[in-house]
């Protein structure tokens, strides 16, 4: 089926060549990382996570979310999703990919991911969060393509792949779930010392996720003749509006819990994302905007008129991206960082290489995903000219 992503217009190669160049600025941005050490980043000793880190975390969730178009098609036997899931199941792929880089190139010898495998720690959640990513992304790749491939030659998809598509459910809540771990298990940082983070983040991905899907599904509709149909934009409007309400609302748990406690040593981390802390105070606008867009996102989606308005509905999904990027991303990493467990501070920021390394990331899982889009829509074109 790959021959269907060697033909196509002159804006599908445009848009490939462009993703090219990305991809290579960013490979030379790592490569001068790879000989300078992680000095050229933003990152320090007290912020030891960073942009990369941020981009990982949030992209997790964009691969979870494929779950919420498999449990009803596969499960309930929901028709409506039936044209969009492969588009589902392809965008956790490269969502998964990206994902699997941001670590690669976080790590300032990638030699070290070896040390993974050669020397496993079932008690350590990075070995756990190694098996679940690749894992993850292997059953993706095999569900979607077997499936895919059936429908190409108009015949029922094998029996044994069934069991794996059922697999892939909890697995996907795993992915996230081990992710959020990572954070949680760390007890001198406060602000991710919380048992929610785990249903935060599966919030989070469940509005963000549906949210990319819709906005994917709405530019394939403008440049193709396919068409996932309205019934599945509409069903995953609604997902993503029950998400960002949960997303909200277990903000707000969050801020009940650090406030009304009085410890000092939580409040300081929301002190410093939303009010600033000793005159510290880089990331309060951002942190303020994504909190806005939460809002607007909600009142945008929670009437029926502005949300089956296919002209609100992607700007709705833009706010929903904008508000978990920025919370799930860079606040949570700089949240758990600043201040350090001494109250000292030591603030953040990405530099221009980080920056590009990061475009390049992107860039790679834009290209990986052109192509398998380009395979999909290919068989279903094939299957609606029969």
């Amino acid at each position: 089926m790959l021959e269907k992503a060697l033909s196509g217009s002159k804006l599908y190669w445009g848009w490939l060549v462009c993703l090219l160049i990305l991809m290579a600025a960013g490979f030379a941005s790592y490569l001068v990382q790879y000989n300078e050490g992680l000095v050229i980043t933003g990152m320090s000793r007290d912020v030891s996570w960073g942009f990369y880190i941020a981009q990982f975390t949030f992209l997790v969730g964009v691969a979870a979310s494929a779950v919420m178009l498999v449990l009803p098609y596969y499960l309930h036997h929901y028709k409506d999703f039936g044209r969009i899931t492969i588009l589902g199941e392809f965008l956790a792929i490269s969502a998964v990919l990206m994902c699997i880089l941001f670590i690669f190139v976080d790590l300032g010898k990638p030699t070290r991911i070896l040390n993974v495998m050669l020397y496993p720690t079932p008690n350590s959640i990075l070995f756990w969060d190694m098996i679940v990513l690749n894992g993850y992304l292997i059953i993706n790749l095999v569900a979607g393509w077997v499936t895919l491939e059936s429908e190409r030659k108009q015949v029922a998809p094998p029996g044994w792949i069934k069991p794996v598509i059922y697999l892939s459910i909890p697995w996907a809540v795993s992915i996230h779930t081990v992710t959020a771990f990572l954070y949680a298990g760390l007890p001198g940082r406060g602000f991710w010392l919380t048992a929610i983070l785990a249903p935060r983040f599966l919030a989070s991905a469940f509005a963000a996720g549906p949210a990319v899907l819709i906005l994917l599904g709405y530019l394939v509709k403008k440049l193709t003749n396919f068409d996932p149909g309205k019934a599945a934009f509409e069903t995953l409007a609604k997902i993503v509006t029950y998400a960002i309400i949960l997303h909200i609302f277990f903000f707000f748990l969050e801020v009940f819990t650090v406030f009304y406690s009085n410890i000092p040593g939580h409040m300081d981390h929301m002190k410093y994302l939303y009010f600033g802390y000793h005159g510290y105070n880089a990331l309060v606008p951002w942190m303020w905007a994504a909190l806005i867009c939460g809002f607007a996102a909600i009142v945008l989606l929670v009437n029926p008129r502005t949300r089956q308005n296919t002209t609100i509905l992607p700007i709705a999904c833009v706010l929903v991206f904008i508000c978990t990027w920025i919370d799930k991303g860079m606040g949570m990493i700089a949240g758990g960082f600043i201040p350090n467990p001494l109250h000292e501070i030591t603030e953040y920021a990405p530099t221009a290489l980080e920056l590009l390394v990061t475009f390049g990331v992107y860039a790679t899982g834009a290209f990986v995903l052109t192509i398998l889009y380009k395979v999909a829509l290919g068989v279903k074109e094939e299957e609606a000219a029969l």
